[in-house]
């Protein structure tokens, strides 16, 4: 297994929902590209902004799909298929729930936990295996709140914690890349409590 071969960063298109909790993933996926000085470009055929980067000899692909979040799939199975890229070798970078903000895990596999972007990628890939990096946005607290919650920006304070929760993610990326991913998931954690 020789690593991660794609990060990808989910989000909805448009300005209007560029700084919303749901694009957390995407944020990442700006954060990487701006370090590494990758443009991401937008490609029709995977349905996304592009790019890649190169980190101690390891060259991996980036993708912001320009669908939907509920049609994210599409966007990722283009690309995996045209790059022969195995779902193993896939990281989903996602706004998480579940966790509070300013938290961030590493996971495989795993169900969707209402995700509609997971939800998607699973039915296009037809597995569950692929890394998960979950990015804390909090809980509004009400299931019912949840869809205007995530679709709304966070609080200044809380961009604040999201943004430093994604610099923690970015301490474990050489790991990450070589396919240590045990070694970064126990880093992360220590990192982000």
């Amino acid at each position: 297994m020789s690593g991660l071969q794609l990060i990808v960063g989910l989000a909805n298109p448009g300005a209007e929902y560029a700084r919303t909790r749901h694009n957390a993933g995407a944020w990442f996926v700006e954060t990487l590209a701006a370090e590494f000085k990758s443009s991401l470009q937008h490609e029709n055929k995977f349905h996304g902004l592009t790019g890649k980067f190169e980190l101690n000899n390891h060259t991996c692909r980036l993708l912001i799909p320009t669908t939907y979040m509920n049609n994210s799939g599409l966007s990722i199975l283009s690309l995996a298929v045209f790059y022969k890229i195995l779902p193993q070798q896939i990281l989903i970078v996602h706004d998480e729930l579940d966790l509070p903000v300013g938290e961030v895990r590493l996971k495989l596999a795993g169900g969707h936990g209402g995700h509609n972007g997971l939800r998607d990628i699973m039915a296009h890939l037809n597995t569950q295996d692929f890394y998960r990096l979950r990015i804390g946005i909090g809980h509004p607290g009400n299931k019912d709140r949840v869809a205007d919650y995530v679709l709304h920006a966070p609080s200044k304070e809380e961009e604040l914690s999201i943004h430093h929760s994604i610099a923690d993610a970015m301490k474990v990326l050489p790991d990450m890349l070589e396919g240590k991913m045990q070694q970064a998931m126990t880093k992360l954690h220590s990192l982000s409590k």
